[in-house]
């Protein structure tokens, strides 16, 4: 899954943020209200572990634009104020959990897991069909003409990314943002992103599935049909 952690708390943030990578996971951290509003802007998250009390804002509006763009990502209120008032009113405005600090990570983890479940199964998007290629996001498995394919956890979120985004140019910029998050902000190039669609491409048509994948020169990657 890819997350967004909006938290001021850097120790905290950090904490959160270990904690899911080892789990798999792709997190992306964002410390300010201001922030946080830029990353929804450009990319989408299958989950927002939100802290109401930000040093520019209040997470309460960050609900409201999300409710008001339609973002379909699910959201986890994380935050020390524990009155019923408080909780109705992340609730009310369109959280689908609220958790009080202090907590452990683990229950964190599992309620992200809970959400994204429900959500996943209300809106009927827990797969994704593409021609001949087939994806769960449920099970993370990917078939090629209903024949299942072996493909890596960073190369099923980058065929993922690639369908979600079908005739839209992604830079290599874009895609390392996507598949590594804030861990790719100092890095000089983006080299490897070009083996990682290398492999993605091979792993399909070795499947018998077409080539879909198209290099746009000196911009980036294209999925179409």
């Amino acid at each position: 899954m890819k997350l967004l952690l909006v938290e001021d708390n850097q120790e905290l943030i950090k904490s959160i943020a270990d904690y899911l990578i080892q789990e798999n996971n792709i997190c992306e951290m964002a410390h300010t209200f201001e922030e946080a509003r830029e990353k929804l802007v450009l990319f989408t998250y299958d989950c927002i572990i939100l802290d109401i009390m930000l040093p520019d804002g209040n997470g309460i509006n960050l609900l409201r634009l999300i409710k008001k763009e339609e973002i379909p990502s699910c959201v986890i209120i994380i935050s020390a104020k524990n009155s019923l008032d408080f909780k109705i009113t992340g609730l009310d405005e369109g959280a689908d959990d609220y958790i009080t600090k202090p907590f452990p990570l683990p229950e964190l983890y599992s309620r992200i897991k809970a959400v994204t479940r429900r959500n996943n199964k209300s809106s009927n998007s827990n797969r994704i069909e593409f021609n001949e290629i087939y994806v769960d996001l449920l099970s993370m498995e990917t078939k090629i003409n209903e024949i299942a394919i072996v493909l890596t956890r960073k190369e099923t979120n980058l065929l993922i990314y690639f369908l979600n985004n079908q005739n839209r140019i992604l830079s290599r910029q874009a895609i390392a943002a996507h598949l590594w998050g804030d861990y790719t902000d100092n890095l000089d190039n983006f080299d490897f992103v070009y083996q990682h669609v290398k492999n993605l491409r091979k792993k399909i048509t070795d499947a018998g599935g077409q080539d879909y994948i198209s290099t746009v020169y000196g911009l980036g990657y294209k999925i179409s049909s």
